[in-house]
């Protein structure tokens, strides 16, 4: 959109296309957009952590959250420091399949009904879980944007479902 002094807002919805067009002095469409009742599937995942949800609208349905420890960098040099960094690697591989699973048994029973699924936090992370072949009709599905979370806990969780209808408004004056 754009205003008679030149100001352009960019308007990201969530679950794109907005259907309808969306007037300059009205936003009905992009409200009933937004409102839209849909079932989504949430992955949200950080090193060392997963949270996988499905929700129903706001509402969460089903969830299953978990930890993995994943060994942080040292100051160790020489074959030590590559040794950690081998170890780090096969424990963040093995979280990721431990998510992988979660995903698996939490989402796949719902991915017919699933409008989208969004991922959370790590995008490295959440593309790394969902590269599991069993996956693939919820990878189908995936956002292209992943959203900013802190650590993958249930409360986070509970109130991801605020955040999935978010509508990003970026504004570039042009004077």
């Amino acid at each position: 959109m754009s205003a008679p002094d030149g100001a352009v807002a960019v308007v990201e919805v969530p679950f794109p296309p907005l259907r309808g067009a969306l007037a300059v002095a009205g936003t009905g469409p992009l409200v009933e957009h937004v409102l839209a009742e849909r079932s989504v599937g949430a992955v949200l995942v950080r090193k060392g952590g997963y949270a996988v949800g499905w929700f129903a609208g706001r509402r969460l349905q089903a969830s299953k959250v978990g930890s993995a420890y994943v060994q942080g960098r040292t100051k160790a040099g020489g074959w030590s420091q590559q040794r950690y960094a081998r170890r780090r690697e096969n424990q963040t591989n093995q979280a990721y399949a431990e998510a992988a699973d979660v995903v698996a048994t939490v989402l796949l029973p719902h991915a017919h009904r699933l409008a989208a699924v969004v991922g959370g936090g790590d995008a490295a992370g959440v593309h790394a879980v969902l590269e599991d072949p069993r996956l693939a009709p919820l990878r189908a599905r995936l956002l292209s944007r992943v959203l900013p979370t802190p650590d993958p806990r249930l409360r986070v969780l509970q109130t991801f479902g605020d955040q999935l209808r978010e509508v990003r408004i970026t504004l570039n004056a042009q004077a």
